[in-house]
């Protein structure tokens, strides 16, 4: 079509592209003298996409924003029905795939106020996705093809239930074929930042069912796990807006800009993982929203996939909790935990390679500012008294309830030292058999070494004393306790207070 004219005014000069739908052309407007692009419906379509085609003219003629294409003028000359709409001088938005944090920040904010714009006006895009997005030489967004916009008056012209838009970027309730509303664009920028982010998709899958499938109940892997020195305001940023819960995401597109651009006004984030949260609230409060409650960033550590499922499915429930990510294996708790750095570490013992005892000193030397809370299935004293000396924050058994288990994580994201039913009934019993507990200061001192880990010959030597003079204060303490051996000595006068984590810390 090179040359044609189409109703003696637009001149085609140049084929720029093709769609599914129609193909766009770069033309002249002939009467204002200025360059624009033609959409050309192609032949033969459905009506239904016809209809949808021109409903693209109707939802975009309402629209004046900096950052959203311009709609001129619709025609129809002959068989040829088209759009005549803004002609963007710019690079498409895959060109940004991978980019710097700065620049996601910068165009993701842009993307975010002029989807805002149009909600507003109560129109959703339904398709946003990089192919869509323009970025002028000066850097500024251009959201373009509304075709598959839908105003809230229009007239449906699709089935319900029908999917429509690209797979990669559908947000869970359109692949589900749910009613939407604009915090579907939401999800689907959240996907267009994952991957400006990191240079991945979050979801990637050969078949198409697949994919959906993916998008409706699959996590996103954590940017940072791709991308290790991305900001962790900035991942926490990007993991909200693909919350499969439309109302755990950004409430508009304003709220969304709005921390965003606080990536980059607050300063570089401290190991402190309140800060990040406390900047979010400040940020949303500016855009006009407000959050009841911030969000406590959870990392799940266990071998059993069906636990760590019915826990992260739990958690994701309530409003107060995301979870960053899942470990199988203590190696991948430890990495993922020293590149999420989440609020809360649940924890379980017994895991391949690994275990949680011994990842516990380096989580806690090197990430100190999360809190490790274990869940497990052992209840031994040996385990307790484990645990609690390498730093453990909390100890609560799997066989609690789901009540417990909210408590004791908001208690230790406080500050609190928590430990959990059957734990906290051992201790207020004191799994003992004898009354007597008044230590004297010599079989304190052995009891403090014993619950570090120390054994008897190195007891003797830091305290000075003979090997038997050691075995005989531990029996003597043994017999006040009524423990039945060295450890469970140990742990039940930690659990009365006769000896104390700081000393312990201390050693």
């Amino acid at each position: 079509m090179i040359g044609t004219k189409l109703n003696d005014r637009y001149e085609i000069t140049e084929h720029l592209g093709d769609g599914s739908t129609a193909t766009v052309y770069k033309a002249l407007d002939t009467k204002l003298g200025r360059p624009v692009a033609l959409k050309v419906l192609l032949p033969h379509v459905r009506e239904t996409t016809r209809k949808r085609f021109f409903q693209e003219a109707t939802a975009a003629a309402q629209l004046n924003h900096p950052n959203i294409m311009s709609i001129y003028d619709i025609g129809e000359d002959g068989d040829h029905h088209f759009l005549v709409v803004e002609f963007v001088d710019g690079d498409p938005l895959t060109n940004y795939i991978p980019s710097a944090p700065e620049t996601v920040v910068k165009l993701g904010a842009q993307m975010a106020r002029a989807l805002a714009y149009a909600h507003a006006r109560y129109i959703i895009h339904r398709d946003v996705k990089p192919a869509n997005i323009k970025v002028t030489p000066d850097g500024t967004i251009k959201i373009m093809d509304l075709g598959l916009a839908l105003p809230r008056e229009a007239k449906r012209v699709t089935a319900d239930g029908m999917v429509i838009g690209t797979p990669a970027y559908l947000s869970p309730e359109q692949a589900q074929g749910h009613t939407l509303d604009h915090r579907t664009d939401i999800y689907s920028l959240g996907v267009v930042l994952y991957e400006m982010a990191t240079g991945h998709l979050p979801f990637d899958a050969d078949e198409i069912p697949a994919l959906l499938m993916q998008q409706v109940r699959q996590p996103p892997p954590p940017p940072r796990l791709i991308k290790p020195d991305l900001p962790v305001d900035l991942e926490r940023i990007i993991l909200r807006t693909l919350e499969k819960n439309p109302a755990r995401r950004y409430a508009t597109g304003d709220a969304l800009a709005a921390v965003l651009e606080s990536v980059l006004e607050a300063p570089k984030r401290q190991t402190d993982t309140g800060t990040s949260i406390r900047t979010e609230a400040i940020a949303e409060s500016k855009s006009g929203t407000r959050r009841d409650k911030p969000t406590i960033r959870i990392l799940l550590a266990d071998d059993h996939v069906m636990m760590r499922r019915m826990l992260a499915t739990f958690l994701e429930s309530r409003d107060e909790f995301v979870v960053v990510g899942e470990a199988s294996d203590g190696d991948i708790a430890l990495r993922e935990v020293l590149s999420l750095l989440p609020d809360v570490l649940l924890l379980d013992l017994n895991m391949p390679g690994k275990g949680g005892l011994e990842i516990l000193p380096t989580v806690r030397a090197e990430a100190p500012n999360v809190k490790v809370l274990v869940l497990t299935g052992r209840d031994e004293d040996w385990y307790i008294m484990r645990a609690m000396r390498a730093g453990a924050h909390g100890y609560i058994l799997k066989s609690g309830d789901e009540g417990e288990l909210i408590e004791n994580i908001i208690k230790v994201t406080q500050g609190q030292m928590v430990l959990g039913q059957g734990v906290a009934e051992r201790i207020v019993t004191g799994m003992i058999g004898g009354d007597n507990q008044d230590l004297n200061v010599t079989e304190r001192q052995v009891l403090l070494y014993v619950a570090a880990g120390f054994e008897n010959p190195e007891i003797a030597q830091h305290l000075q004393l003979s090997l038997t003079s050691v075995i005989e204060t531990l029996a003597q303490a043994m017999n006040k306790l009524g423990a039945s051996d060295r450890h469970a000595a140990a742990l039940s006068a930690l659990r009365h207070g006769l000896i104390n984590l700081d000393e312990l810390h201390d050693l």
